[in-house]
């Protein structure tokens, strides 16, 4: 896919990965970006900058997910590309408070739920149409840590490679980034050995962009802006029990154990 002269929107396009994101389609020649976000002055900030729109968007409600595609589509028309990118971390293992685990799980998942609602039947209806969903590198590995977060993104990552596989045949197309380390509010966020590890390797919101540009220019499914992680991923899968005691010593050398 070509972004020149597509409509695109993207959630959690306020900053980080979102925002470089509606800049590089923006400057790829896209024929309207909408920035979506819950901080509405950081929206109106990207968007004013790039020419967009700016929507304020919870995505844990779906009624806001709902609204966002209906402003979008009859100020500007078909929506070619939704990009479900908000996301949030939260740390702790199972002893997280059950009103964590929910509110991460209705931003992390659910909102990729919601959106695609939203936004399927058009596609559906015109037989094309694209979504590309923020997972991360921690969706197909895990996150130390965090369970919630590991918990998390391998749904999202596992919902859209269900919509991939569903939906091919309605001429919809899927991707599903998923990055490791990026220079984000969200990588300060965490603490500890491993955090500051990943920020001595993170990449700039700016190359997750660029690697997002030439993946949809691609249409393939799995969108890797850290290489390395295809090989961690291929060592999990040959040899799943190797890759958890790797994984275990990495716990300790960091001091993650929660």
């Amino acid at each position: 896919m070509e972004v020149r002269d597509k409509v695109i929107v993207v959630t959690g396009g306020g900053s980080g990965i979102g925002k470089a994101l509606c800049q590089r389609f923006a400057a790829e020649g896209a024929r309207a970006v909408v920035v979506s976000d819950l901080n509405e002055t950081l929206a109106y900030e990207v968007a004013t900058s790039i020419g967009g729109m700016a929507v304020k968007t919870d995505v844990s409600v779906e009624h806001d997910l709902q609204h966002l595609v209906k402003v979008a589509t009859s100020e500007l028309g078909p929506i070619d590309l939704f990009c479900s990118n908000a996301g949030i971390i939260l740390m702790g293992g199972a002893e997280a408070p059950d009103t964590e685990w929910q509110r991460i799980w209705e931003v992390n998942v659910m909102s990729h739920v919601y959106a695609a609602r939203a936004v399927l039947p058009g596609m559906i209806a015109r037989g094309e149409g694209y979504l590309l969903q923020t997972a991360s590198a921690a969706g197909l590995l895990t996150q130390l840590g965090s369970a919630p977060y590991s918990v998390t993104k391998h749904a999202a990552v596992g919902f859209a490679e269900w919509l991939s596989i569903t939906h091919r045949a309605d001429g919809i197309k899927v991707s599903c980034l998923c990055p490791q380390g990026v220079r984000t509010d969200m990588l300060y966020q965490t603490t500890g050995g491993i955090a500051e590890h990943i920020q001595e390797t993170a990449l700039e919101p700016e190359d997750v962009a660029e690697a997002v540009i030439a993946g949809l220019a691609t249409e393939q499914f799995l969108i890797l802006p850290h290489p390395e992680v295809a090989e961690y991923f291929r060592h999990k899968a040959s040899d799943y029990d190797r890759w958890l005691r790797g994984m275990r010593r990495l716990q300790d050398r960091f001091g993650e154990k929660q």
